[in-house]
């Protein structure tokens, strides 16, 4: 009895499309870019280099500018904290509408809005509303805060509209109203994942708060672009120590509660 070999798998030629495509915009990178990589191993390039770092050393430890590190410290940790609760809050509230819950009309809208909103980076919202809201914290915290929500809110957008909806129509035909039904049956699925996206979300405005700084939005980052305006390159290195601990302490902390999360 003759067996027919089975007819062999078609081949994925979008896929070898994308892929090509990738591997040209990759070598045209290259060669439009005038890199000159010898220029970094230059012995000219390296005693600059070694000169340059030696003036962090050592780090600036007096008990007054450990002080208004602190300070420092504290105010970039509560900018981060402040603008990511900021953008949970407007991040849910147009996540809900961004899932269809309102029409597709409403769904298009404010899903263009949030495009709009995390388009725009932190620093460039920085610097528009200190226009408006002047130099110090509170512009930094509505920056991060505007950018973040056009991220959360399509980020919780998305976790909405890939719950499963079963459990949200079965309240509905037993007579719950649709907002019982979405509070109590499609926001708990979705909770978790929200929370992994907050955390991870003020993880990353740690580091955009210390950026901002440089901007005028208070800060380390504000330390930090003085004290180089100055070539203060010891008090420099401690704002830069000080960064690093904080990004580290945030990101333990945040994996922490990750990890007690999805238990």
């Amino acid at each position: 009895m003759n067996q027919q070999m089975p007819p062999p798998p078609p081949r994925d030629w979008a896929g070898r499309a994308f892929l090509l495509a990738l591997a040209a915009l990759v070598v045209a990178s290259f060669a439009t870019l005038d890199l000159k990589w010898s220029a970094f191993f230059t012995t000219d390039a390296v005693h600059s280099v070694a000169e340059f770092l030696r003036g962090f050393v050592p780090p600036e430890t007096g008990s007054g500018f450990l002080r208004k590190l602190a300070l420092a410290t504290g105010e970039t940790l509560a900018m981060s904290a402040l603008g990511t609760l900021l953008a949970v809050a407007a991040g849910l509230l147009l996540a809900i509408p961004a899932a269809g819950r309102f029409g597709r009309a409403a769904r298009a809208a404010v899903r263009g809005a949030l495009n709009v909103l995390r388009s725009i980076p932190e620093l460039v919202w920085g610097a528009i509303l200190l226009i408006a809201a002047g130099l110090g914290p509170f512009a930094g915290t509505l920056a991060l805060a505007a950018h973040t929500s056009g991220v959360l809110g399509r980020l919780f957008a998305d976790a909405l509209e890939n719950a499963p909806p079963l459990p949200e129509q079965s309240l509905r035909t037993n007579g719950a109203s649709p907002l019982a039904a979405f509070f109590y049956a499609t926001l708990p699925q979705t909770l978790p994942q929200m929370l992994s996206y907050t955390l991870y979300r003020w993880e990353n405005n740690i580091r955009a708060a210390a950026i901002l700084g440089v901007v005028g939005a208070g800060g380390l980052g504000q330390m930090l672009k003085y004290h180089l305006s100055l070539f203060q390159m010891q008090r420099a290195a401690s704002v830069v120590l000080a960064m690093l601990l904080l990004v580290a302490l945030v990101d333990a902390l945040s994996f922490a509660m990750r990890r007690t999360l999805t238990r």
